[in-house]
């Protein structure tokens, strides 16, 4: 059986791959075990083999990488090209500070020593998808390479010409790209040490249902409605174009994109004017071209899915569309709609609401059963009175949402287990194992 993937701006064939069966799937995680134990024993031959070999293969293969993901699922060629520099800065992070992140802590006791290490677990399996086919892989499958692990990855089938150049990129025996669909991908969890997810909630449940009963450690990143709050000391043109940004990057198809925008009603009008104007201004088209900023959705069925969430919205809201659908394009879309709307819309469409006081602000960021990120904009300790009540894993002040190296990345409620990046995220497929000398 073979997996094609598709251009979603121009409906060609970009690659065809034959699939792995469950039985070749099995045999690469086997053949992983037996090279991963030597891969642990020396951090600083892992460190040294990512400066010399990764950094460079993929340095030297950026452009071709990056322009890869676009052919496979429209990302703007801009933006492929940045998401690839930001994990080669990933792998710098790692080097420099691989060796603090892994090496034995100690702890004063009454002991004549005490401390932590901080072990690989074995292998890990990271179940990606496509919508930052690079970067996810890069925050989930480097640290636990550089800890010591070995490591397979399941990526999202439309993305598949992008897992297998990683493969080729990384060049290690403890790492292989496994060509397979999800069921196949959930009957291998009983032979890996842990599971790294980005996805769906739902998807996420299931997955996690699985390692639970095998007794597997999961990091899991799942949804997110995040919102974007203004108060009215807001610098009201950055909140505009910033949230302009923020919700159409990776044409809207971004887990952390804000998606909900409260505004207190003293600026709502003024807001939502400069909204509409940065949005009418957005180059939309061709994904390769360098100044286009939208493109197409990842797929035909991803685009049905969001004009479905349009028409519900459009029944019961305000709606204003920037420009017009085309092929898997869908244009630039503002909705005023008053109610709590509990889905996440992975497409280029702001929901605006207004509020009038600092609880109702609250109230509203919080309703969504996500907590991922939230963005707040106005006078900064203003804004921060906000942080201990937002029900988020991350809150960001007068900037959008991002992820960065150095900083652990997750979420709370339905948008996820555990941390990604930072020293906190890099050990979580570690075993913290405590060591007493008496």
């Amino acid at each position: 059986m073979e997996i094609s993937t598709r251009n979603p701006y121009t409906g060609e064939q970009v690659g065809s791959y034959k699939m792995d069966s469950f039985k070749d799937a099995t045999e690469k995680i086997i053949q992983i075990r037996k090279h991963q134990k030597k891969w642990a024993e020396d951090i600083d031959q892992r460190i040294d083999f990512f400066k010399d070999t990764i950094r460079g293969n993929f340095e030297r293969e950026s452009e071709n990488l990056a322009r890869l993901m676009t052919e496979e699922m429209g990302k703007p060629i801009s933006q492929s090209i940045s998401e690839v520099k930001k994990s080669i800065k990933l792998i710098d992070y790692l080097i420099e500070n691989a060796q603090s992140i892994f090496s034995p802590e100690n702890i004063k006791t009454e002991a004549s020593r005490s401390y932590v290490r901080f072990d690989p677990l074995g292998i890990v399996m990271a179940i990606e998808p496509w919508n930052f086919p690079v970067w996810q892989v890069a925050r989930a499958v480097f640290p636990a390479l550089i800890a010591g692990n070995g490591a397979v990855l399941k990526h999202a089938s439309i993305v598949t010409g992008v897992s297998l150049k990683i493969e080729e990129l990384i060049d290690l025996p403890v790492f292989r790209s496994l060509v397979i669909d999800g069921n196949t991908a959930t009957s291998l969890i009983g032979q890996v040490e842990g599971i790294a997810f980005t996805g769906s909630t739902p998807t996420g449940s299931g997955i996690a249902s699985v390692a639970g009963r095998e007794l597997k450690k999961v990091v899991m990143e799942l949804g997110g409605s995040d919102p974007f709050i203004v108060l009215n000391s807001a610098s009201i043109d950055d909140a505009a174009k910033n949230a302009t940004f923020g919700r159409l990057q990776n044409n809207g198809q971004s887990c952390i994109a804000s998606k909900r925008f409260i505004i207190h009603a003293d600026v709502y009008d003024e807001f939502k004017e400069k909204m509409e104007k940065e949005f009418s201004r957005v180059k939309v088209g061709d994904p390769m071209e360098k100044d286009t900023y939208l493109g197409p959705l990842s797929s035909g069925s991803q685009k049905d899915t969001v004009k479905e969430q349009i028409e519900f919205l459009s029944k019961r809201g305000k709606i204003t569309f920037f420009g017009k659908e085309e092929g898997n394009i869908i244009p630039p879309t503002i909705v005023e709609y008053g109610e709590n709307y509990q889905e996440e819309v992975f497409g280029p469409v702001a929901i605006l609401k207004k509020f009038s006081t600092e609880s109702e602000a609250i109230s509203m960021a919080n309703e969504s059963p996500f907590g991922l990120g939230t963005s707040i904009w106005g006078r900064s300790d203003e804004a921060e009175r906000l942080v201990p009540s937002i029900e988020a894993g991350m809150v960001f002040i007068n900037s959008i949402v991002f992820s960065d190296p150095r900083l652990p990345f997750g979420g709370i409620k339905k948008s996820g287990l555990g941390r990604e990046l930072s020293k906190y995220g890099s050990r979580e497929f570690t075993n913290m194992k405590t060591v007493w000398i008496s």
